[in-house]
């Protein structure tokens, strides 16, 4: 790296050993930056409570950057001395359905909608405006990028925007007041209020705003008139050794599949061609790789599929990308809701490449239909269509019986981490 790279302030929750689709974003830029001549410094916890590990991405962490750590006070902390498993579902994302709530899980959801705002680390906000003034100053950096989730980092962003002569870009990896589970957390009229305030206050002094999907820049443009920039995630080159594909007929959904993402569309249509076709029986394996939440469980059992699932638990990056290139088919399910569209699943990017068939379900108009359908890497279908949904599964699956099951994508070197990167360095180094 030159002595004159430009130095980028990077302030991220999530970073190795973090598992899961937060740090892939921000771990991947960071790997590319220097060589578009950037410097990467970044901010994390020293002590973070993460509810999903693996250690397996620490070997991805840039040799070149610069790592930065300091304390953090987090609720969770303490939360798990009364429920470690509460804890760790809610942290994790894993919201059960109202009705199936116990009482502590909606005890923990109201605390945490409505005493910790924006999020459970608001804590850290402060020691981090204190720690990073003084370092920023002495480092001479001139700008910075704040990541959320946990959107209490667009506050450190914003403290030190206001104290500072500097550039201040804010990541939104997801949405802030029209993300999914933002209902769940029972909030109260103030509570709803502050959220909105804090958002719009991010949205009105940051320099740009940079984030995943169209929908979400089109609802942002309607609070600030800062520019707005959509960077989608993407995928990388990764080291896996090539294997044969599944005997089985296997569909497999890689990552969390929560509560509210439950498609049962895809249930009934299962159950019913196992139980048309002797051949689908005899062949069909459904692989939930990821945390489950019971409620998929439970609806995958009520129509009698449950010995044709395999349920692997969490398993690391690199075993989950060996998955996606050996199951026959893969699914990806979104909450069937307006304020879901605007949510591209990172994992898809990673399907794309996996030279597997996407099934994809979620809602009408949704920013990643356009994806699948334009890179020619697979179906998506709405929540209301059934009969094409079951016609492209037995499509699928006589395919695979004549060994001829593939797709073949175009135009996904736009979706590469290296060109996303390069996107991003001119947008911090515009006049280079």
């Amino acid at each position: 790296m030159k002595t004159s790279a430009k130095k980028l302030l990077i302030i991220t929750y999530y970073w190795p050993p973090a598992g899961g689709p937060g740090v892939q974003r921000w771990l991947k830029f960071v790997k590319y930056l220097p060589e578009f001549d950037i410097q990467p410094i970044v901010y994390i916890p020293e002590n973070p409570t993460y509810p999903i590990i693996d250690e397996g991405l620490e070997h991805e962490v840039s040799k070149e950057a610069i790592l930065l750590r300091n304390k953090i006070f987090e609720p969770y902390q303490l939360a798990g001395f009364l429920s470690k498993k509460e804890t760790k579902k809610i942290s994790s994302g894993i919201i059960p359905a109202a009705k199936k709530q116990t009482f502590l899980e909606k005890i923990m959801l109201w605390i945490r909608g409505n005493l910790f705002i924006p999020d459970a680390r608001k804590y850290w906000v402060n020691p981090s405006v204190k720690y990073l003034k003084e370092y920023i100053k002495v480092h001479d950096i001139d700008t910075i990028v704040t990541s959320g989730p946990p959107h209490s980092l667009h506050l450190i962003g914003l403290k030190l925007k206001q104290e500072l002569d500097l550039t201040w870009l804010a990541d939104f990896r997801d949405p802030w007041t029209t993300i999914g589970y933002h209902k769940a957390l029972k909030l109260s009229s103030y509570a709803a209020k502050k959220h909105k305030q804090l958002e719009h206050q991010v949205l009105t002094t940051a320099d740009k705003i940079l984030v995943t999907s169209k929908t979400t820049k089109k609802e942002f443009q309607a609070l600030t008139h800062k520019p707005i920039e959509v960077i989608t995630n993407g995928y990388d080159v990764e080291n896996v050794a090539k294997q044969p594909l599944d005997k089985t007929f296997s569909m497999a959904h890689i990552g969390s599949f929560l509560s509210d993402r439950n498609p049962k569309i895809l249930w009934e249509v299962l159950q019913e061609l196992v139980v048309e076709h002797e051949l689908f029986a005899m062949h069909f394996e459904l692989k939930l790789i990821g945390k489950v939440s019971q409620e998929i469980l439970s609806s995958i059992a009520q129509h009698k599929l449950t010995s044709f699932c395999a349920n692997l638990g969490y398993v690391s990056h690199i075993e989950a990308i060996q998955h996606q290139r050996t199951s026959q088919v893969l699914l990806l399910i979104e909450i069937d809701s307006e304020e879901t569209k605007s949510i591209i699943p990172g994992k898809l990017f990673e399907y794309m490449v996996s030279e597997r068939p996407t099934l994809a379900i979620g809602p009408k108009d949704s920013d990643f239909a356009e994806i699948i359908t334009t890179t020619n890497t697979g179906t998506f279908f709405t929540y209301n269509e059934k009969e094409r949904l079951k016609k492209t599964i037995l499509s699928y699956f006589e395919l695979y019986l004549e060994n001829k099951l593939q797709v073949f994508p175009v135009g996904l070197q736009q979706f590469s981490r290296k060109s996303l990167t390069e996107r991003l360095s001119k947008l911090i180094t515009p006049n280079v």
